[in-house]
Order: structure tokens, then sequence, then C-alpha cells
């Protein structure tokens, strides 16, 4: 099956991994083979499972290397570069939206004290994309948000404190909605 090929009725089979369920349906979100597993007396679970060669993509949940292309009032959009520590062949676009770029205070986050564009940002897939949208993502936790930016001397900021970055060069400093990284998702 391809991605975003209605499988079956939610009421005939559960979701498995690779689907999701969207009015009373169950797509698939890999381009794979369906795989139906009867459970005893439960109704069968429909996954997809995918195939060595297809792309690998986004899944709720999953979180993602993105880097910020533009931003305004309202979100900030992105292209996503991994998914965990494996590169894309092609790019996926994505939205992080002001109410989800931080868990607290949503009404008084500014997206432009947060992220600037050629920023590289840890985040969390929170809604799958289709063919009209992006994918939806959050920073709304501490592992998340900006690992790397660069200030306007073009060199690499320092992390001072959760929402603040300084250029070793000038002592400029920027507002940002600082990532506190876990070793597992530092890229080498």
């Amino acid at each position: 099956c391809f991605l975003g090929e209605r499988l079956c009725s939610a009421e005939e089979a559960t979701a498995g991994s690779g689907t999701y369920i969207r009015h009373g349906f169950i797509f698939s979100s890999l381009a794979g083979c369906m795989e139906k597993t009867s459970e005893d007396g439960g109704l069968p679970v429909v996954s997809v499972v995918r195939d060595a060669e297809s792309q690998l993509l986004p899944d709720v949940g999953a979180v993602v290397t993105c880097k910020v292309c533009s931003i305004n009032s309202r979100f900030a959009k992105v292209h996503i570069l991994y998914i965990g520590s494996v590169p894309l062949k092609s790019t996926f676009r994505g939205t992080i939206r002001r109410e989800d770029i931080r868990a607290t205070e949503k009404d008084k986050v500014e997206v432009y004290k947060s992220f600037r564009p050629g920023d590289i940002v840890l985040a969390k897939v929170i809604s799958l994309g289709d063919a009209q949208s992006n994918y939806l993502l959050s920073t709304a936790e501490n592992e998340l948000g900006v690992v790397v930016a660069r200030s306007e001397a073009g060199v690499q900021m320092v992390p001072i404190s959760w929402c603040e970055m300084q250029c070793p060069k000038t002592h400029t400093k920027d507002f940002r909605k600082v990532a506190r990284v876990q070793p597992q998702f530092l890229q080498t």
C-alpha cells in the first residue's frame, strides 16, 4: 500500500503501527505492506510494515531534527531533516505553532524570541501531515527546542539559559527556546 491509502473502516479493525485513524477509517502512514493479525476474540490489528527501500516517514511521537525556514507571529515553518538519528532522503515540511513552542505561559510566547531562520531544532511530531498540509510539531518539553543557532556574526551560539543563547565572539545575547539536549539526540 502507499502513503495515505485508506485501508479499512475503524470498526473492522484496530489501527496498528504504520497506520492512523481519520474520519472513522484506518489509513497507512507509510508506504509498505499491509499486515492483519487477529487477536483472540478481538478485532484484527491492521499495521503497515515499511519496505526496506521506501522512505522513512515521521510518525506521531517521533523526535525529529529540523531546520527553521521562516517565522511569523503565529508559527515557524521548518524542514524535517532527521527522524531520530536517521537522515531523510527527502525533506518534509513541518509547522511549529506558537501555542506548541513551550508547555507553560503559552499566551506569552513570541515566535521570534524562540526561533530564527537557519536554527536547527529538535521537535516532536504531534500530528501527521497530508498532501495539503505540513506535519505539526511541538517543542513543549525541556529536551526539545533550538540545538544549533548562529549569531549575526556567523558564529555558533552557546546556550546560557533555557531562553537565551550568546555569541562567543561578540557576546551578544539572543532569545531562543533552548533545548536541554539528551545524549541520544545529539547528531555527530
